[in-house]
């Protein structure tokens, strides 16, 4: 009977040493779905502030650009009216001899 108690004792060993990894298995899964779970929501923030900081910057070159493009167009508006009135002032200098230039070559005969 010595032999028999001793492979149950062995037998019992045995089934304590399997639902102790079992428990060992159950907890290191249990561990990486935590951690798992910790590191998507990690993810999750940081992407939600990378999307912020985008975000932002866009808004930013938004306002900028449309601020550039008002005063970009109020500049080439001024210059726009500075070479007009450059034009002007231009065409009423040689006028003048425009016209009498167009007069000579009109009333002059070549023979």
């Amino acid at each position: 009977m010595d032999s028999s108690l001793r492979s149950q004792g062995g037998i019992q060993m045995l089934i304590t040493a399997e639902q102790e990894a079992q428990q060992m298995i159950t907890d290191a899964r249990n561990l990486t779905m935590a951690r798992l779970k910790q590191a998507k929501d990690e993810a999750e923030k940081e992407v939600a502030r990378y999307r912020y900081h985008l975000e932002a910057e866009y808004q930013k070159k938004m306002s900028e650009t449309s601020g550039s493009s008002d005063s970009t167009a109020k500049l080439l508006e001024e210059e726009t009216e500075a070479k007009i009135r450059n034009m002007k002032g231009t065409a009423s200098k040689v006028s003048k001899e425009v016209v009498d230039l167009l007069i000579k070559h009109v009333t002059t005969v070549n023979v």
